[in-house]
């Protein structure tokens, strides 16, 4: 795990310092809110319909035990005891009072945290797979090369103001755990012919009102190449992107209006040009990086089975469990979406829990997740009982990963000030009408974002649902067919849209489409993609036979 430097120590601090004068002078009335909302958000401060929103960054979901416990404890102190773990892999809360955001952030800096970038037009926190350093089928530990990212774009001049915000993901396997195609830069790090390492990169991807999945520009870029060939493509962007209009300012339009292959072209010239001003970092700080990303002193001989006499933690076994690279150890997900519960949130107490097992049982190491849970990488396979039992007595121990019930949902129209809907309540229906049903519908994401922007992925959800305002009422579009992995596909809108319950019934005939066509080891999402739209559209709107 990444350790500040004197560098980031001193650079954190002085923006604790900046933003708490900031934060004075607003408060005695010397700034007005339109010179200070580019400052807060430049410190990852919202201002939503009933309170500030704090957003804190956790680069690329890595956390550390006393990083998890202080999040805890900052939810106590400063918030209504809850946080909210958000698809970038990070913490918000909710009902911040501002003159208190400045203490927030020197608690935070205290454990190396911050929440510079988290907001802004500017490159936001770098995700990656949740399962980094642990999972047997990653080339290399992607997280360094995600670090070497924070480091370049943290403060980058030519960065701070792009023509709008700018997400990157990176990942190291072929099974695509972070939606890298579907952000602004995608990075997968891969191995040539030659067996050396590189980058392939997939530009122009994203979400909201205009999803699109980025395409390959490039297959293979020297690894020790990276950060130059990233310059290059945001050197481009920020030539050619529209500032004159937020809604098509995104990179990705800038690819399809350009068209891939132009803006290809001049990315290599800008490439070319940047090889010869000598940019890229020194091998010497990416080994120097690399170093903290060590294994853990995994213990060689442990026993590789596990009892799995009580049947209700066979069946969490079954679905929050992965494969080590380890033997003798497993990787734990643990599920913030019990059945009936707001998707993403964890109690303060829930959160030291999770910070403790971490200590305790997982070489002091935790990852969050871009579908809003909780990861323990490193679990002995003798210990992973005792965890469970712990997890499950807190309310964390829900079987449902990638499950019906474990929904990524934006906080929706209950806090947001951009939101057409709420996305809270539709999923709790959600999640209370199909918890009996989960194992008999296997594997099916169900993403719901309250408004056009789609912070909750609706688009790549194998079910998503999209809020909108139709005349004054709370209206939900229901879409088949998305998917967020190495098979990146966007979801269809099935047609008109339904009020909260009716999307909810739409959602189980949908269901109930799929149980009676799929075919042997199908998911969801296969037999949808094998029978297309038109049975499901059927049954979704069908009318009901008239009764006399």
């Amino acid at each position: 795990m990444y350790q500040y430097d004197q560098y980031d120590h001193a650079m954190v601090a002085a923006r604790v310092a900046d933003f708490r004068d900031q934060v004075r002078r607003r408060l005695d009335g010397s700034m007005t809110e339109e010179q200070f909302r580019p400052l807060r958000l430049m410190n990852g401060l919202y201002l939503q319909l009933h309170a500030y929103m704090l957003r804190v960054a956790v680069p690329y979901g890595t956390l550390s035990g006393a990083q998890m416990h202080m999040l805890g404890d900052i939810a106590d102190k400063y918030d209504r005891g809850y946080g909210h773990f958000t698809t970038r892999q990070n913490i918000q809360y909710n009902w911040i009072k501002l003159d208190e955001a400045p203490d927030i952030l020197a608690d935070l800096a205290s454990v190396e945290m911050h929440a510079i970038q988290t907001s802004g037009n500017c490159i936001r926190n770098t995700t990656s797979d949740q399962y980094a350093g642990a999972i047997a089928d990653e080339v290399v530990d992607p997280r360094p090369y995600a670090e070497l990212i924070r480091q370049w774009s943290t403060f980058h001049p030519e960065f701070s103001f792009l023509p709008r915000k700018f997400k990157m993901a990176v990942i190291a396997a072929e099974t695509d755990r972070a939606a890298m195609r579907l952000h602004d830069i995608g990075i997968q790090i891969v191995k040539n012919a030659a067996g050396e390492l590189g980058a392939a990169f997939y530009v122009g991807g994203g979400m909201g009102r205009t999803p699109m999945i980025a395409p390959l520009i490039r297959e293979f870029v020297p690894i020790d190449q990276m950060i130059t060939y990233s310059e290059a493509c945001l050197r481009v962007y920020n030539r050619y992107g529209r500032r004159d209009n937020k809604y098509k300012a995104r990179i990705k339009i800038l690819v399809h209006e350009l068209g891939r292959d132009e803006y290809t072209r001049q990315v290599e010239a800008e490439f070319a040009h940047l090889l010869t001003q000598g940019i890229e970092p020194p091998l010497a700080e990416l080994e120097r990086i690399k170093a903290q990303f060590a294994d853990p002193a995994f213990e060689s001989g442990l026993p590789d089975t596990l009892d799995r006499s009580d049947p209700d933690f066979a069946v969490w076994v079954d679905t929050n469990t992965h494969v080590h690279k380890q033997p003798g150890y497993v990787i734990a997900t643990i599920s913030l979406k019990p059945v009936g519960g707001i998707p993403g949130d964890a109690t303060a107490d829930q959160i030291r829990l999770m910070a403790a097992l971490a200590r305790d049982y997982s070489f002091d190491e935790l990852r969050v997740t871009h579908t809003q849970n909780i990861v323990l990488p490193h679990i002995g396979k003798a210990d992973l009982y005792a965890v469970w039992q712990q997890l499950n007595e807190a309310g964390l121990g829900t079987p449902n990963l990638d499950r019906i019930g474990d929904i990524i949902a934006c906080p929706g129209l209950d806090y947001c000030s951009l939101a057409n809907a709420r996305s809270i309540p539709l999923a709790q229906k959600i999640s209370e009408r199909f918890a009996p049903r989960e194992a008999e519908i296997g594997e099916l994401k169900l993403k719901i974002s309250g408004c056009i922007n789609a912070c909750g992925h609706h688009h790549a959800g194998h079910i998503g649902v999209l809020g909108v305002d139709r005349k004054g009422t709370e209206n939900y579009q229901l879409l088949l067919g998305g998917c967020e992995g190495a098979d990146t596909s966007l979801g269809t809108i099935t047609g008109p849209g339904f009020d909260e319950d009716g999307i909810v019934d739409a959602i189980e005939k949908a269901t109930e489409v799929y149980l009676a066509q799929r075919g042997d080891g199908e998911r969801f999402l296969d037999t949808y993609r094998r029978v297309g739209m038109a049975p499901f559209k059927e049954a979704i709107y069908a009318k009901e036979p008239a009764h006399g």
